[in-house]
């Protein structure tokens, strides 16, 4: 027990560090920490933490708590919405507010016992676009990762009886892409990437739900883009059904991701280095965060 109480002060006392309680921040930075538990209390090693800016929909921060269930971040002072989940535990959702003045004490974070989650009633449930991002990752060739999204989308899930014979479709507007830089948003959009003027959309139809444990299933699809399909393989957690919005409207919500090769889609990436066209890498980490409303028994549209 003595030993458990010297690495708890001594996490703290690393806790109180990384946030900059006794190091300074950079000028106006914030910061947000939080002890991750278990539901014993026990602290809760690789639970897994996002945090994400409610302005912009993009990812801020990810991680995993440290061996004493600690996360930290810093961050530019605004409003976020931070997730902490681990398996086989109910995840966790709080909105944060950072200000410019570093971190308080980690705030505890108990992970609750996973409740078996109720599936979508049968029938059509629609994207609702304020609460669905579509994002992606990808390294930009000798530099940094590049942050993206689409902003412009629809899309919907007919859920059957048997959910494994659930279909999900999306259709993606290719010029909304967004990365926050004009120059390179422009060239994103050319025939260089993803020529919009021959390919103005980018469509997902999915063809079988497999169930794979607990909330986790494998959402098997295709994938069209730049006038190329293939079969991909969306990691989806479901994240269950609650009735909530301003009409109360019964809602569900999943996060999905999958990593797409660009070559796949014919988008040469080594032949643009070549010509000395600064790139984004290879690989492209996709993910999907959405939240989506009951409309109706009908079945959807597909998309033209």
């Amino acid at each position: 027990m003595a030993l458990a109480l010297l690495r708890r002060r001594r996490s703290k006392a690393a806790l109180a560090e990384a946030a900059g309680l006794s190091v300074p921040l950079p000028e106006g930075a914030g910061a947000v920490a939080r002890e991750i538990v278990d539901p014993m209390g026990s602290p809760m090693s690789g639970a897994d933490v996002t945090v994400t800016a409610l302005d912009t929909h993009r990812v801020a921060a990810r991680g995993m708590s440290d061996p004493y269930g600690y996360f930290v971040a810093v961050l530019p002072p605004g409003r976020y919405s931070l997730m902490a989940a681990a398996e086989g535990l109910q995840p966790h959702r709080e909105t944060v507010e950072v200000g410019p003045t570093g971190a308080g004490p980690a705030e505890r974070v108990w992970l609750q016992p996973a409740q078996a989650l109720q599936l979508p009633t049968p029938g059509v449930w629609l994207f609702d676009p304020p609460h669905t991002a579509i994002r992606f990752i990808a390294k930009h060739v000798g530099m940094a990762h590049v942050h993206g999204r689409f902003e412009r989308f629809d899309g919907g899930i007919q859920i059957a009886q048997d959910m494994s014979q659930s279909r999900v479709q999306v259709r993606i507007d290719a010029s909304s892409i967004t990365t926050g830089n004009t120059t390179r948003d422009n060239h994103l959009r050319s025939g260089d990437f993803l020529d919009v003027e021959r390919f103005p959309h980018i469509d997902f139809v999915s063809t079988r739900f497999v169930y794979r444990g607990g909330s986790k299933w494998t959402l098997q699809g295709s994938l069209t883009m730049h006038g190329v399909s293939r079969s991909v393989a969306l990691d989806t957690t479901y994240l269950g059904t609650v009735n909530g919005g301003y009409g109360e409207e019964l809602r569900c919500a999943a996060l999905a991701t999958a990593e797409l090769h660009r070559e796949d889609y014919t988008l040469n990436w080594r032949s643009m280095l070549a010509r000395g066209i600064a790139v984004v890498g290879p690989t492209v980490q996709l993910e999907l965060d959405v939240q989506a409303m009951y409309r109706t028994h009908d079945t959807p549209t597909p998309p033209e």
